[in-house]
């Protein structure tokens, strides 16, 4: 089954790599793209997607808080954490609210392939 993919980050540069990663594998489809955690909610509602790739530093809100509030709402969706900061008190605050998974930028393509191969359980 392919897996619904929203790509949350305010580089849209990030966004293309990761869009470009994920069109040449046939498990994930990118169904959304955002560039603030505020647009990510909102997305989140529209789409329901399986899993979010998710920047940690945005503008309007940032990963954490939109993330806080995806999850608050009951949701299966997977979230896979992407920062600059390999931040051991980012990844307990993460953690704290839910999201298990994090890969530190900047990542490689099978990098990327390979984390959300294993939240998505594909």
């Amino acid at each position: 089954m392919v897996k619904k993919v929203l790509v949350v980050d305010d580089s849209p540069l990030v966004r293309r790599l990761i869009k470009k990663a994920l069109s040449q594998h046939t498990d994930f489809s990118v169904v959304g793209e955002a560039s603030n955690g505020q647009e990510a909610v909102e997305l989140y509602e529209k789409l329901r997607p399986d899993v979010i790739t998710l920047d940690v530093t945005m503008p309007v809100k940032d990963g954490l808080q939109a993330a806080k509030e995806i999850l608050d709402k009951g949701s299966q969706t997977k979230i896979l954490l992407l920062s600059a900061m390999g931040d051991d008190d980012l990844l307990k605050q993460a953690s704290s609210i839910g999201i298990e998974h994090s890969l530190q930028k900047p990542f490689k393509a099978n990098q990327l392939l390979e984390a959300l191969n294993k939240i998505a359980g594909g």
